[in-house]
């Protein structure tokens, strides 16, 4: 079992597909086993298929096909763990007891895996029921890296070809300087990339098209690369969205900020519209008067505003009369 603080899907996704042999059918397998439940993962490179449980459907399986089982899930999923890791790993059991799994094809295109081992001496059954998994979970989990491994590799391919151009071209200059080789048989032909590449196909693709079991494995050195990749991509795609979340905390902080520059603007507007109509007021009087013939109500109000202009100009006089009296 295992504990781990990512999710089950990053996980599996990280995990190498492993080559396996059930009841003579050679496949390539990926799992995950949790504290009680699992994801499991099959192909025979003509389909995937894939079987999810959780703690409640294995308690009700594991009644159905052990009917004096009364122990809880977590009681004999451990040993269940111990018997079906190893043969989905492909090293066999590894546990003393007689471990007994066959794998049966339904008609209906779905497979069965059945297991039979021994729990505190009493026969337990299991079956897992794979059925066909869905294209985009075979896109991510199975096409995508294969096709980013085949382009590393790939470039990897062109970089020795790079690199044999340059042995060549050093190894010349080497013989036009006097060099010469202690053995004869040391010494080889030139690079070149397009002849080379053919003639490797002619000669590999036969044989791996008549080795079919074994094309489907892969070696240790597929699996560390096909591991890399994956887990590349996963924390590739973790960094995007913490960014992502990222950008969307401060574009939610920064809408209070624009809501409150936005109301100050509308307040300083009004006071520079109220002052730019007592500016007209007093320096347009054209202006004035073409809103006084505009409407009755602007021709009522404005010899207030008018008299009110001019009462600085009467001013004097009023003081005058006070002395006056």
């Amino acid at each position: 079992m295992e504990r781990s603080g990512a999710p089950a899907e990053d996980i599996l996704f990280r995990r190498p597909w492993l080559p396996v042999s059930i009841s003579g059918c050679q496949l390539l397998a990926k799992s995950w086993f949790g504290e009680t439940a699992y994801h499991i993962l099959l192909t025979d490179m003509h389909c995937v298929w894939e079987e999810r449980m959780d703690t409640a459907v294995i308690q009700s399986r594991a009644q159905e096909l052990n009917r004096r089982l009364r122990a809880p899930v977590k009681a004999f999923f451990t040993h269940l763990c111990e018997v079906v890791k190893p043969c989905l790993a492909g090293v066999g059991s590894q546990t003393e007891n007689e471990v007994q799994i066959s794998l049966t094809r339904q008609e209906d295109g779905s497979i069965n895996m059945r297991l039979k081992s021994e729990l505190a001496g009493l026969p337990f059954y299991w079956e897992f029921h794979c059925t066909p998994a869905p294209v985009a979970l075979v896109c991510i989990q199975l096409v995508r890296p294969l096709l980013t491994m085949s382009r590393l590799l790939q470039r990897q391919v062109e970089q020795l070809g790079g690199l044999l151009v340059r042995k060549d071209a050093e190894i010349q200059d080497y013989r036009e300087n006097g060099a010469t080789l202690s053995r004869e048989r040391l010494q080889t032909d030139v690079f070149e990339e397009h002849t080379h590449r053919e003639d490797f196909i002619a000669k590999a693709l036969p044989l791996l098209c008549s080795e079919q079991q074994e094309a489907l494995g892969f070696d240790g050195d597929l699996q560390e690369l096909y591991a890399a990749i994956v887990t590349h991509g996963s924390a590739r795609k973790r960094k995007l969205s913490e960014q992502h979340s990222a950008e969307e905390v401060e574009h939610a902080n920064k809408e209070p900020e624009l809501v409150l520059n936005a109301s100050a603007g509308g307040s300083v507007s009004s006071e520079s519209a109220d002052g730019n109509e007592k500016q007209t007021n007093n320096g347009e009087p054209e202006t004035r008067g073409a809103k006084m013939v505009n409407g009755p109500k602007m021709q009522q109000s404005l010899p207030v505003t008018s008299t009110a202009a001019e009462r600085p100009a009467s001013k004097p006089k009023k003081k005058k009369v006070g002395l006056f009296r």
